[in-house]
């Protein structure tokens, strides 16, 4: 809590019904202000390494007095996790030790994210769904261009080839966002396990009801009676304002 600002939240990671292995990793703590999802890169040698090593890292992450320190600090974290990536994968003799990130910060009345790769970040308010990330990926940029339909995208055969990555390149390029928040935003953080599976009107249904741990759950079931081809992780965010004047009336679709 911070600014009068009450977060709560829940997560919920798995590893699907192909997978033998889970190679996600999340980071939740409300009480600091911050949350992760991280994707070890299926198909390259410990992803489940290099997703442990970043949600590790940034659960360490001096808390800072303002939004842009604390970003700052969480840049420099995970370019010090991409280096020693780097590092390990020569060590192994291997191209590539990788995993996507996506981190959401809070502070004050703002929150902030960052995010290199394919785990998404979403905002429910006003019973709007928005992405707040846009995927670092081959398909994400043939849509950009106008190549693909959404629709083609989710099929393609290229879908899990993804730009950008801890891990990936010597220099860590990430993205990064903020926004104020109200009573009664909702975020949902992501791995593509569960955005390739799970269409927006179910994750819609999931949140709608602004209980995170039942969001959680149902966001995860809904993704393995899909198919569960990939590990699944969801993280669910919940801001409240106790002072805010017409709480029944910022989020309508919030039961309260």
């Amino acid at each position: 809590m911070t600014g009068g600002l009450l977060w709560s939240s829940a997560s919920r990671t798995d590893v699907g019904r192909v997978r033998a292995l889970n190679e996600d990793a999340c980071l939740d703590q409300p009480q600091r202000g911050l949350w992760a999802v991280a994707d070890g890169m299926g198909g390259h040698t410990a992803g489940d390494l290099a997703s442990g090593m970043i949600v590790r890292a940034l659960g360490a992450l001096a808390i800072s007095n303002t939004l842009t320190s604390f970003s700052a600090t969480a840049r420099g974290t995970l370019q010090t996790v991409n280096h020693q990536l780097r590092e390990e994968a020569a060590r192994r003799g291997v191209r590539m030790i990788g995993s996507t990130v996506a981190v959401l910060m809070a502070k004050g009345r703002e929150f902030g994210w960052l995010w290199a790769g394919d785990s998404r970040i979403y905002l429910y308010r006003d019973a709007q769904f928005e992405a707040l990330t846009t995927d670092h990926s081959y398909v994400a940029e043939l849509q950009a261009q106008g190549h693909l339909s959404a629709e083609a995208a989710r099929h393609h055969p290229s879908q899990h080839l993804i730009t950008r990555a801890v891990g990936a390149a010597d220099w860590l390029d990430l993205d990064e966002g903020r926004i104020v928040v109200r009573d009664g935003d909702l975020f949902l953080l992501c791995s593509d396990g569960l955005s390739n599976e799970v269409q927006v009107p179910e994750m819609v249904r999931a949140l709608e009801a602004g209980d995170c741990q039942h969001a959680t759950d149902l966001l995860v079931e809904m993704a393995l009676q899909a198919g569960g081809r990939d590990n699944i992780t969801a993280v669910v965010v919940r801001v409240d304002d106790p002072a805010a004047s017409d709480r029944t009336l910022v989020n309508p679709a919030v039961g309260r």
